[in-house]
């Protein structure tokens, strides 16, 4: 069966005169996306590592999260009690099964109640592991899958966020490097997140609205030094 997709290219092809089989044609997308052409890089990112986190962090800010900077990876469990603490929450939150998150010392913190898996959209608070953050934009990304579930990112009131200082870089175009690095030519997770603050909509009314469509609330916990 002809799908609409079919339909669609073939009305295309149809205006423009074309087949979509021109040898020409198709180099030209083949060169295209072996090439990744970059766009214009903001000169504020091009900074040291030091300055890139600093920019981090006022960025993230700045797009209505909060951040804690924390020495190491073993400060994070008391770091998430805190947190939950001070907003009166439960001392429970959902996480996926990666392995940084997995060999952190939950055990100093006896009370926190730990999860593991997808969010049903039951859960207050989630915690996820960033590939990295963008200090253009105060931007935390996320790779899809077990280790990190997509659902975590959308569904809990509250996204926490363990990010590496050592993985926070200057631009979008560094990170999607490393993640053809990791992964390899013509194969990527199947979505990549790109979370700058809480969900938010001012459609109605221009009345800035947290919550609208997914977490009314995110926490970015920066690991390390750069």
């Amino acid at each position: 069966m002809t799908s609409s997709r079919d339909v669609l290219f073939a009305s295309i092809r149809t205006a423009l005169g074309v087949s979509g089989a021109e040898a020409p044609r198709r180099q030209a997308v083949a060169d295209r996306i072996s090439g990744h052409p970059r766009g214009v890089i903001p000169a504020r990112a091009e900074l040291p590592p030091a300055g890139q986190i600093a920019l981090f962090k006022e960025m993230v800010e700045a797009a209505a999260a909060t951040l804690v900077h924390l020495p190491d990876a073993s400060a994070v469990p008391a770091a998430i009690a805190a947190y939950l603490r001070a907003r009166n929450l439960p001392l429970s939150i959902l996480r996926g099964a990666d392995a940084r998150l997995a060999n952190l010392p939950w055990q100093s913190e006896p009370a926190l109640d730990v999860w593991i898996g997808p969010s049903d959209g039951r859960q207050l608070a989630g915690l996820s592991h960033a590939f990295g953050g963008i200090a253009e934009s105060g931007t935390v990304v996320m790779l899809s899958g077990p280790d990190n579930p997509s659902t975590l990112n959308l569904l809990p009131d509250h996204h926490l966020v363990v990010v590496n200082a050592a993985d926070v870089t200057g631009t979008y175009e560094e990170v999607w490097d490393r993640i053809r690095t990791l992964y390899g030519p013509g194969t990527l997770p199947r979505t990549v997140n790109w979370i700058t603050g809480p969900s938010r909509s001012a459609d109605i009314e221009q009345t800035l609205l947290l919550g609208a469509h997914g977490p009314r609330s995110l926490h970015v916990l920066l690991v390390g030094d750069a």
